[in-house]
């Protein structure tokens, strides 16, 4: 996809897994929200997942998916696909063994790939639990493994994911700090315009999903 989602500052993640009616879609739609991301990590398909995108693409917003894996991954009738690769887990099928497997069976459109280094931080979140990632970890690791991502492979987006709770802000100004390059995504526990501000003094792009059912 082209360089325009490097502007955006506020995404709204839907889960193809669970249920949102018509009239919160139109009013998610119209909430100024830059683009809508479709994700999840449980039980996410092929058919729940383009059940969505026939759900949200009358809307004039960009449409993006993050696929939990090869099996949810679907290009059609969408801007772009953004890849994610966790870095804190010691389990490589998760930074590169299931990338491995979808590039072996599928035709990659690239131009509408983009590559997310995801850092992890929840441990009770669905991601941490099926990652693995090991979440226990100080704002000076998190900012390393920042700057890997950034500097080392060359990620455009570093992703501070803490998934169904609000973070450390000072955690974050740490990975801000680290990176110089890669835009800097942070999702987690933003339900109120303070929380948002607050993280958005950090992060380039503010990730908003749980409160959307909540």
């Amino acid at each position: 996809m082209d360089d325009s989602w490097k502007d955006w500052v506020h995404i709204t993640k839907l889960d193809p897994d669970k249920v949102i009616n018509n009239d919160a879609v139109a009013e998610i739609a119209t909430s100024g929200t830059d683009a809508l991301m479709l994700s999840g990590t449980l039980n996410v398909t092929q058919e729940n997942m383009r059940e969505l995108i026939a759900q949200v693409k009358e809307y004039d917003l960009p449409i993006v998916v993050e696929p939990a894996g090869p099996e949810a991954v679907v290009l059609e009738e969408v801007d772009g696909l953004f890849v994610p690769s966790v870095l804190n887990t010691p389990d490589m099928r998760w930074m590169v063994g299931t990338h491995q497997y979808w590039v072996k069976h599928n035709h990659i459109d690239w131009n509408k790939v983009v590559p997310e280094a995801y850092i992890v931080l929840n441990p009770a979140s669905s991601v941490g639990r099926v990652t693995g990632a090991v979440c226990d970890i100080s704002a000076e690791d998190v900012a390393a493994y920042a700057e890997v991502a950034d500097q080392y492979f060359s990620f455009p987006v570093v992703y501070i994911e803490y998934s169904g709770t609000y973070g450390d802000p000072a955690v974050v100004a740490a990975a801000a700090e680290a990176v110089t390059d890669a835009r800097l995504f942070y999702g987690g526990g933003i339900n109120s315009a303070e929380k948002a501000a607050e993280m958005g003094r950090y992060a380039d792009t503010i990730v908003v999903g749980n409160a959307v059912y909540d």
